[in-house]
């Protein structure tokens, strides 16, 4: 006799007024089972998801059932699948920030979550949690707030917390965006161990390599719609629907390497540049130059400082030694960052045009230009009436390109600025970042964990040293960089 499917989805659709955003989407999950999906950016992935929860905003509607390990409800009655949550289903939201708590520190997260849905006493639950923590590579982080982690270190976190209830059925959202090959596969591997252990797993991810890894079954989404699912391996192989083959060849192992230009003016320069973290030291007599029409790649492991060293050429950390110059005659805004997270970059008051239109107004880039270039990356004018949780993390990342160009920098930080993008969205978005780059002769500093990104875009690489946080001596394409190695 067949084992019932703890997880089961029965036309699922989501609704926003009369404009449906999610459309009859249907599956089941047994125990050891993964679904993976795929699909652009916007395509409803993050909904499905949130509506299985029922954890939908209250300006959609959904429409269909769900089952969970026998117990059915109607899509749209989240209350009732409410308690279950954390102890039979769980979820990894898109965003780290949405899942840790901002005013606690982690270990105390990751102790509460033991403690209040797994039973684990209060005399043990502290070693339990630190035990964790360890595992995830954040021990010495355990005493620090979740705003004080970078991107990658905040999305272990949120994983270690999502899984900490020990829930069996495992929604998990771009598990593995902002993070090195190394933790991505350290994630796919506790993905793996729910199923293991009798659970199942529906994971979202842009990333192929992730899909490939999890193998299982696969459902390509597009526009709300399932055009294509199967067995991972067969549709990766020999896909049937045009737009899961288009989704395979924008991978960026396929992408046209761009022309390298000749540097131009010195845009920005540090010397003797140091900077400690806590008990970790990041950086100690680093010297460095970023001149116009330059594509400087940072790359390092997750929580390296790449960021941090990004956020002290802008000005927007200090170092503990050293000094950072701009080029004479620089206007006070013409070092720009593009956020790893987007959601905090916006005003969560204010509509996307509003948020657009300062820009444009501040910055005199004409509309028309702006409205242009959202063209280019396919983001519907349509979107720009909501505020920033309205829309999915991939349209937001999108946005958030445009008005960081419509600023016209000189220098523009671009930390993960495709982490939440599917291939063909990563393609486009690369294409308008570089060639607004080049007609401007716009100095580029990239942080990317992708090497393939890297290698297309780059012109100049910067690697850190995985175990102290400094420049590795000869960097790549014979560029050199100093930096005493700290120890």
């Amino acid at each position: 006799m067949t084992a019932p499917p703890l997880l089961k989805v029965e036309g699922l659709s989501v609704h926003v007024g009369a404009k449906a955003l999610l459309r009859d989407v249907s599956f089941e999950l047994h125990h050891g089972e993964v679904l993976t999906l795929l699909g652009e950016s916007g395509a409803g992935k993050s909904l499905l998801a949130q509506a299985v929860m029922g954890n939908l905003p209250g300006v959609l509607r959904a429409d269909g059932h769900v089952v969970l390990d026998g117990q059915r409800s109607p899509a749209d009655e989240g209350a009732q699948r409410r308690p279950r949550w954390g102890s039979l289903i769980t979820l990894l939201p898109q965003e780290p920030s949405q899942a840790l708590d901002p005013l606690m520190r982690l270990a105390p997260q990751v102790a509460e979550v033991h403690e209040l849905v797994r039973g684990v006493s209060p005399d043990a639950v502290g070693g339990v949690a630190l035990r964790e923590i360890e595992s995830a590579g954040l021990t010495h982080a355990a005493r620090l707030y979740p705003w004080q982690l970078s991107g990658g270190m905040a999305q272990r976190a949120a994983m270690m917390v999502a899984r900490a209830g020990g829930a069996r059925i495992l929604l998990a959202d771009e598990p593995t965006k902002g993070l090195d090959a190394t933790w991505r596969d350290h994630t796919v591997a506790l993905l793996q161990a729910v199923q293991r252990d009798g659970g199942c797993v529906v994971a979202i991810t842009h990333d192929l390599r992730v899909a490939r890894a999890l193998g299982g079954r696969l459902m390509v989404l597009r526009a709300g719609e399932v055009v294509e699912q199967g067995h991972c391996a067969a549709v990766l192989a020999d896909p049937q629907h045009g737009f899961t083959r288009e989704l395979l060849a924008a991978e960026p192992t396929r992408w046209t390497r761009r022309r390298t230009p000749a540097p131009g003016a010195l845009v920005v320069e540090c010397r003797g540049l140091s900077k400690r973290f806590g008990t970790r030291q990041l950086f100690d007599g680093l010297d460095l130059q970023i001149h116009a029409g330059e594509r400087l790649v940072v790359q390092g492991s997750s929580g390296i400082g790449k960021s941090t060293l990004g956020n002290m050429l802008l000005g927007l950390s200090p170092a503990d030694a050293g000094e950072v110059k701009r080029a004479p005659g620089l206007a006070s805004t013409a070092l720009q960052k593009l956020y790893q997270d987007p959601v905090a970059s916006f005003s969560p008051h204010l509509t996307l045009e509003r948020a657009l239109r300062d820009v444009s107004t501040r910055y005199g880039c004409p509309w028309n230009v702006m409205v242009q270039r959202l063209e280019k990356l396919q983001v519907s004018g349509d979107l720009l009436s909501r505020r920033p949780n309205a829309v999915s993390g991939g349209e937001l990342q999108r946005i958030a390109l445009v008005r960081a160009l419509s600023t016209r920098p000189a220098l523009l930080f671009a930390d993960e600025p495709t982490s939440r993008l599917d291939a063909l969205s990563q393609r486009d978005a690369m294409a308008l970042l570089l060639e607004v780059a080049e007609e401007n002769n716009l100095a580029l500093l990239l942080t990317t964990h992708d090497d393939d990104i890297a290698h297309v875009v780059g012109t100049r690489f910067m690697p850190l040293d995985t175990l102290s946080g400094v420049v590795q001596k000869g960097a790549i394409q014979g560029n050199t960089f100093s930096g005493r190695t700290a120890r």
